[in-house]
């Protein structure tokens, strides 16, 4: 069959779609694999798709859209997963703005119901020019793919929260920035999440010159199962394209649903860890975060960051209870990035290598 898109989402990327696709009613049920639907209802909240310009463009009923069976797992929003089977003509919901589609379990009464999708079929790809059957498309095709051997000693500045929303990719992006007006090629990297584009073009925007997210690496949604391989692969790629410094946010909180702990307890990982920005919502997921890293993982923070340091209420507790530096991304950037960009040199001697690993 075919269809006309009226839109493509972001999470699509990997594959080059074009408006004009061929479906199949048979649908393979796994993450990752592109689905056709047919939006059904209208809403006023939450109810935009991210494009693959990174454009938000609003849903109506009746759209035809063409996004990525993945689950969700997500504090603030929608928690879904895929069925395990999947026929034209069911409904399934899209469980994020860029486009993550999957039956829905659970909902933040914030963002209200998601959007209904109509299943129309698995969207196919033509890979061999003279093959007229085609073969469903999944985002693992052009993905980045891992480097042979150990992983570059390319210093990382990692940033972590407390959960979603701590303010970690505005963090990232001003560290991007001041690092990249200090002459270093900057690699910036969401490690997990669920596949949206904003964030890492967000760190285009503040400078760096090349960013990828776990999406590039072929996958819809990090887990637990997921975390590492993805990281290795995407800081990897970074450091093979010339990246001299790396900044990775950590997407969601530290314990979270989307693997980011076994980032934190994978020892080739964290001995690529030079800096360690930590950003909460409020001082008691400051001292809890601490608790935690120090704790379970052996780490050491060096700044805290994120509304819990929107003012010297939050700043003084952490400086003064905590002993750690508190600066906050959005009011005092350029110290952060100052703050950083010294330890990167304490650490490194020019900021170009790895430095010693995570504190005890």
């Amino acid at each position: 069959m075919r269809l006309s898109l009226d839109k493509i989402a972001s999470a699509t990327a990997n594959v080059p779609l074009r408006r004009d696709v061929r479906v199949s009613p048979q649908v393979v049920a796994r993450e990752g694999y592109i689905v056709a639907g047919r939006v059904r209802g209208e809403k006023t909240v939450y109810n935009q798709l991210e494009d693959l310009h990174g454009r938000m463009v609003t849903l109506h009923d009746g759209d035809i859209i063409a996004g990525v069976l993945g689950q969700r797992n997500a504090l603030h929003g929608y928690s879904g997963l895929v069925p395990e089977t999947i026929a034209a003509g069911d409904t399934l919901q899209i469980l994020n703005l860029g486009g993550v589609i999957g039956r829905c379990t659970s909902q933040n009464p914030d963002v209200g119901r998601p959007f209904d999708l109509e299943v129309l079929g698995s969207v196919l790809v033509f890979p061999d020019f003279e093959d007229r059957s085609g073969v469903p498309a999944h985002i693992g095709m052009n993905a980045i793919t891992a480097p042979e051997g150990p992983l570059p000693r390319v210093p990382v500045v990692y940033v972590a929260g407390t959960c979603m929303s701590s303010g970690k990719t505005s963090a990232a992006c001003r560290l991007v920035r001041q690092l990249a007006k200090r002459g270093l090629a900057v690699g910036a990297a969401k490690l997990t999440g669920v596949s949206l584009r904003r964030d890492t073009l967000n760190m285009r925007d503040y400078g760096a010159r090349w960013a990828a997210s776990f999406n590039d690496a072929g996958v819809v949604s990090t887990t637990a199962d997921t975390a590492v391989a993805v990281a290795r692969t995407v800081l990897g790629h970074l450091a093979h394209v010339g990246a001299e410094v790396i900044v990775a946010e950590l997407g969601d909180g530290i314990l979270g649903e989307y693997g980011v702990q076994e980032i934190l307890a994978e020892p080739e990982l964290m001995r690529l860890a030079t800096v360690m920005v930590l950003c909460a919502n409020d001082p008691v997921g400051a001292w809890g975060a601490v608790e935690v890293l120090r704790g379970r993982f052996g780490l050491s923070i060096d700044v805290i960051s994120g509304p819990t340091t929107d003012n010297a209420v939050g700043t003084r507790y952490i400086r003064t209870q905590l002993g750690l530096e508190a600066l906050n991304a959005r009011t005092h950037g350029q110290e952060l990035g100052e703050f950083v960009a010294g330890r990167l040199v304490e650490r490194t001697g020019h900021g170009a290598a790895a430095g010693p690993g995570p504190a005890a």
